[in-house]
């Protein structure tokens, strides 16, 4: 049988303890939306996978994280898109590095996948309507600015009985710029 997993960036407690705050004070402004009861996380990718496959993927992803770098993020401003999400984004240096994280997995991944991020964001709510996004921006008013150092990449399992992702691993960047696959001659 195969199970949905996803790849994200996962923040620290703090941040996610946060972001948790940010969606009961929006779910008691405006009801229940998507993702409400999602724990904070930037998307990279979702695939689909059987059990017998998931320790060969764990084992490549630890691979295509050797030679990424942590890098420094800082969210700092409210955003949405026209499919309803309203999400806190990052500062234009955080994007290219969080952009060059995502480009650099998705394309070392080898597993197909059902969704590609290639935009990063953290979701506050989904699938928003418009009126729904405005009282969002009121209610989040003031600035914010949130900074953590991102040094692995998580996979989620989708539980079913739950209806909510949960990690099941961590994959530290490492920043080994060494190959780690090298091709020898016997002669």
């Amino acid at each position: 049988m195969e199970n949905r997993y996803s790849l994200v960036i996962s923040p620290p407690e703090t941040i996610i303890d946060l972001v948790k705050i940010m969606k009961n004070e929006l779910a008691h402004e405006i009801g229940w939306f998507h993702s409400k009861n999602s724990l904070a996380h930037i998307t990279i990718n979702e695939f689909m996978a059987n059990e017998n496959e998931i320790e060969s993927i764990k084992k490549q992803l630890d691979t295509i994280c050797e030679s990424l770098k942590p890098v420094f993020v800082c969210l700092n401003s409210f955003d949405h898109y026209p499919n309803g999400a309203f999400f806190i984004a990052p500062d234009t240096v955080s994007k290219i590095a969080l952009k060059q994280i995502m480009k650099h997995i998705n394309q070392s991944f080898p597993i197909k996948t059902i969704f590609k991020n290639n935009e990063p964001h953290l979701s506050i709510a989904r699938k928003l309507t418009s009126e729904n996004i405005s009282k969002s921006y009121r209610l989040f008013s003031k600035p914010i600015d949130l900074k953590f150092e991102c040094k692995s990449i998580a996979l989620r399992l989708f539980n079913p009985k739950i209806k909510q992702f949960e990690i099941i691993a961590y994959f530290e960047l490492r920043n080994n710029p060494k190959p780690t696959f090298e091709q020898g001659t016997l002669f």
